[in-house]
């Protein structure tokens, strides 16, 4: 009997807790504005190797942003196998050109989850589409001395995408967005390795975005 009134004694306290706080959230924080524009660097990786690009975006609503975006990267034939030799140098047997792809994109960006993820995590959506320059220097001869004797294709190309962007500063953006490329010659193509010509360029970019809001 004393246990249960000594035990009853202990718990007066907890039964008088207000019943608002229990089974109830606390008021949602009122969303960040971001400033409307942006602009800034694309650093990119591929299979193909390194590129860099930049790219302006405006923000039309909560929702959808509308951006363009340049950029240059080097492309590969996908049977491309490099050799290094005993000294270090490079070689890849069959290569008669170097290709770089030259994409101006304007595109159109959708946030997701905005009522269920905290600002400081921004994901998105987003798809591109312009015109496209595939760039071809004779892999022969040096490399910078090589853009003397460049080949220019022109087409149409473009991506979809998925990245995000993080933090809440309201002056740099930081993000990163995963792309996956499709430029289509409509000619012959180009020749990278000796006898094969490539019509499809692109495939798959991650892209590091580093720029400034205003």
């Amino acid at each position: 009997m004393k246990t249960l009134l000594l035990t009853a004694i202990l718990l007066i306290p907890f039964l008088n807790v207000n019943a608002q706080g229990i089974g109830e959230l606390a008021p949602p924080k009122p969303p960040i504005k971001f400033p409307a524009n942006a602009w800034g660097l694309d650093i990119m990786f591929s299979e193909g190797g390194f590129g860099l690009g930049g790219f302006y975006r405006r923000q039309l609503n909560d929702l959808i942003t509308g951006f363009t975006d340049i950029s240059v990267s080097e492309a590969q034939d996908p049977r491309e196998f490099t050799f290094v030799d005993y000294w270090g140098n490079t070689y890849t047997a069959g290569k008669i050109n170097r290709a770089f792809l030259i994409p101006l994109n304007f595109g159109i960006q959708y946030r997701l989850f905005e009522n269920v993820i905290y600002d400081n995590l921004r994901p998105y959506i987003n798809i591109a589409l312009g015109p496209s320059i595939v760039l071809t220097t004779p892999a022969s001869e040096e490399y910078f001395s090589s853009f003397g004797r460049a080949h220019a294709n022109y087409t149409i190309g473009g991506y979809v995408g998925f990245g995000a962007n993080f933090g809440i500063d309201k002056s740099n953006l930081v993000g990163i967005n995963m792309r996956y490329y499709v430029i289509h010659l409509f000619n012959k193509g180009i020749e990278i390795l000796q006898g094969r010509s490539e019509n499809n360029l692109g495939g798959f970019y991650i892209t590091l975005n580093l720029g400034t809001m205003y």
